[in-house]
């Protein structure tokens, strides 16, 4: 097998060059790459519609093209789905990534075009691995497997041709390289199961015997997965039926609430790596160990725009461009992709923690807040909140959600928490205490709003039963990799139908 190891030395020391020339130059890169979308799509409708010219500017493009919402595209990705091509994008478009947000249950269709997988998503695949062996020149990452969990698809055929619908990472698994065959776990077949837990059984039975050095997935699923692995395997801990396990893969929820849970489940120091990954592209890779930043990817298809959050509601938004944006301020992330959206609101907000090379932490979500009175509670509030409440009264929590609770006949408004513990703190009122401290500490808006309970009244912290969250996923047909449970809503309907559905309706 020398070839194989001569292989994948030669392919990481490709990328990395790559990867090193748009750190150096990265606002180059990022003009390249957009004459090269603006290139391609001049004869497509939207390119036609809009007016799209070679050498276009980029404030030219800005002025032509509105900002745009799913909502907006999703006529245009309506017809790509019907067999019309040559709309958005010029490729043949036939894969689409199912996708419902964290907030919605309507589900999105994020069309996925040939170079989107191979330039985007495939791509900064190579990237993740290759930023690893690099910072880890001892690693075993390719004498063992690795196990990535993904979602399902369907195929649909319209005009004679295959539709491929489905989560992003099935669409991965259907679309990986040839050589990874020689480094992942389970069979496709299994992989790509639709029924949830009998998925997880098999991956367990399939992988159970196996060298598995190297797990990717999303937190939540992956403590599921690994829970039941130790119950089939009778063992106390992961590293004793995977003894050479080096390294968990995560991104699309933030990995602090899930940290100390991890270290009970692992008991040895396994390597954690973040990734940004989402239907709409791939966006950042955690290149500094335990840095807890993401290095923003720019030569992967996408154009990257920015828009500060006191612009967010204007129709018409000033956007910053790369080199515009000023660390330590959220901005709400605008993409124009090679896979066809144009000047796209993902809904993710970002705030930058350095300039050249650019890196990143993910703030949250730009629907995904509490707002009651003016507090403009974040989902990266909520969650160092709720880290901290835990050290102070040594909980463990599995999953959360909040919303509002709107006060009447006399009653002052408060946050509504549903909290799933793992180790339930002693004192509940006092874990309460330390989470309406915390969250003081990170959010003045939230601490004056707070002052003397004058506007908002102290957090009602409810402990739920352990499976309620999960429940709720099966009840709302959303188990598998791809989902997750919604942080915050300004709105109380989640805390209200996870009550009435799951808990008072006795399905626990």
């Amino acid at each position: 097998m020398k070839w194989i190891n001569s292989f994948f030395s030669w392919l990481i020391k490709k990328r990395l060059h790559q990867i090193e020339l748009f750190m150096k130059y990265p606002v180059e890169v990022q003009e390249e790459l957009f004459n090269k979308l603006i290139q391609k799509s001049i004869n497509t409708e939207w390119g036609k519609l809009h007016k799209y010219t070679r050498g276009m500017s980029v404030s030219e493009f800005q002025q032509k093209v509105p900002v745009s919402t799913y909502e907006d595209l999703k006529p245009y990705i309506d017809r790509i789905r019907k067999g019309q091509q040559n709309i958005l994008w010029p490729s043949e478009t036939k894969m689409f990534a199912k996708s419902s947000g964290t907030t919605s249950a309507k589900s999105k269709f994020i069309p996925v075009s040939p170079e989107s997988m191979k330039d985007c998503h495939l791509k900064a695949g190579k990237d993740m691995i290759a930023i690893y062996c690099n910072n880890y020149p001892e690693t075993k990452f390719f004498t063992g497997k690795g196990i990535a969990i993904s979602g399902s698809h369907s195929i649909q055929t319209v005009n004679s041709e295959e539709y491929y619908t489905g989560d992003l990472s099935a669409l991965l698994i259907t679309n990986l390289p040839l050589w990874v065959k020689f480094i992942r776990v389970p069979n496709k077949s299994i992989a790509l199961m639709d029924d949830w837990e009998l998925k997880i059984e098999n991956i367990i039975k399939n992988t159970i015997n196996k060298n598995v050095v190297s797990l990717a997935g999303v937190s939540s699923w992956t403590i599921l997965l690994l829970e039941r692995l130790l119950k089939v395997s009778e063992k106390k801990h992961v590293c004793e039926v995977w003894p050479d396990i080096e390294v968990y893969f995560h991104g699309g929820v933030n990995f602090a609430p899930y940290r100390s849970r991890f270290k009970e489940l692992f008991k040895k120091d396994v390597r954690l790596m973040e990734t940004y990954n989402a239907s709409e592209g791939y966006f950042g890779i955690e290149d500094v160990p335990g840095s807890n930043e993401l290095l923003l990817m720019l030569d992967c298809g996408i154009f990257f725009e920015f828009i500060p959050l006191d612009q967010i509601e204007i129709k018409h938004p000033e956007t910053k461009s790369l080199d515009e944006v000023e660390l330590g301020k959220p901005y709400a992330l605008i993409i124009s992709t090679n896979a066809g959206l144009w000047r796209y609101q993902i809904g993710d907000t970002v705030i930058f923690t350095s300039k050249y090379p650019f890196r990143f932490k993910i703030a949250g979500r730009t629907k995904s807040f509490i707002n009651l009175a003016g507090e403009e509670l974040m989902v990266e509030n909520a969650e160092n909140a709720i880290l901290k409440a835990c050290q102070k009264t040594n909980a463990v929590i599995n999953e959360f959600t909040a919303g509002p609770f709107v006060g009447q006949n006399g009653k002052k408004s408060s946050h509504h928490w549903l909290i799933e513990f793992i180790k339930e703190p002693e004192d509940i009122s006092f874990f309460g205490e330390m989470l309406d401290n915390a969250l003081k500490s990170v959010n003045s808006d939230y601490e004056a709003k707070r002052y003397n309970n004058m506007i908002l009244s102290p957090p009602h912290i409810e402990a739920i039963p352990e499976g309620t969250f999960y429940k709720w996923l099966k009840y709302k047909g959303k188990l598998g990799g791809q989902h997750k449970v919604p942080r915050l809503s300004n709105s109380p309907d989640i805390i209200n139908e996870i009550r009435k559905e799951i808990i008072n309706s006795g399905c626990l």
